[in-house]
């Protein structure tokens, strides 16, 4: 039987979840080459590619997602092994926050099976507009912070990806000559300021009709033909989607994780690969990976 040295099976996790060997380096604190070895040596044990070397970036193949699934796993098993030496950890609290636009099942299920792996870990997460959380976040008040930023990631994101904004209304004729309805959810809201400085910078009048507490809210009056909207394309109802050519286009947003020091980094980091892989869309643009 061959056995896999779990460093190596670390160090593959961090390339993939940072898409960059650089990245990975720095927060392993070993060289670039270094990580590039150690995923060789992995790669000839197992005996086949983990890494799709026909596409940028850092991108799996099929056998390499396989892999990294239930490296996932036996890491986190490993980890709480580890974890027994330092006691119990029973009262552990690991504070988390995100915009509301990504609580959803996914997400629930995700935090259930994370539950499953680390019982004495209580988690506490907050939702708000991506500025209120990372502000929170820089006050020491939240471990690990989701937030959308533009045009750039934030500076302390050891995860980032890119989504482009899109246009969305329901049953509503668009009329050149009128200002354009618009459902908001007010002016703090990252989507609301692209959307106002998109129509301004096209000379386009507008009219806020509807403003909406909750992404659910805001989808329900688009649906309802109050308006027209903006959101990610992952956050939208596919037949809302408008591609009118008299709408201007709306600028994309950075989507980032950012970790703090104070909670215990093995399962901060089990955390943010959670998040990771359950938020970061299949179809999102890459950002961030150098090879």
């Amino acid at each position: 039987m061959t056995n896999i040295p779990t460093e190596l099976l670390r160090t593959l996790l961090t390339v993939v979840d940072l898409r960059s060997f650089t990245k990975a380096a720095q927060k392993l604190g070993v060289t670039q080459p270094a990580v590039s070895a150690q995923i060789k040596r992995l790669q000839f044990l197992l005996g086949f590619d983990l890494l799709d070397k026909s596409a940028p970036g850092v991108s799996l193949t099929e056998k390499g997602s396989n892999v990294v699934g239930q490296a996932r796993k036996l890491l986190a098993i490993n980890d709480q092994i580890v974890s027994l030496a330092h006691g119990s950890g029973r009262g552990r609290l690991l504070r988390f926050g995100l915009p509301g636009d990504f609580v959803g099942l996914p997400l629930w299920q995700s935090l259930a099976a994370f539950r499953a792996r680390w019982p004495d870990v209580r988690l506490h997460m907050k939702t708000g507009c991506s500025a209120t959380l990372l502000q929170d976040f820089e006050h020491g008040e939240i471990d690990v912070v989701v937030a959308m930023t533009s045009p750039h990631p934030h500076e302390m994101a050891s995860h980032h990806w890119r989504e482009d904004l899109v246009w969305t209304r329901g049953p509503l004729g668009l009329d050149p000559g009128k200002p354009l309805p618009l459902v908001s959810r007010g002016e703090t809201c990252m989507f609301h300021r692209h959307m106002v400085a998109a129509l301004e910078n096209a000379g386009r009048s507008f009219d806020i009709v509807f403003t909406a507490g909750h992404i659910d809210e805001l989808r329900r009056a688009v649906a309802a033909g109050l308006g027209v909207s903006a959101m990610t394309r992952t956050l939208a109802d596919a037949g809302s989607i408008c591609d009118d050519p008299d709408l201007p286009a709306l600028a994309d947003v950075a989507c980032s994780i950012c970790t703090g020091t104070d909670a215990d980094p093995v399962v901060r980091d089990d955390l943010v690969a959670v998040l990771a892989e359950t938020l970061r869309p299949r179809g999102a643009i890459k950002a961030g990976g150098d090879g």
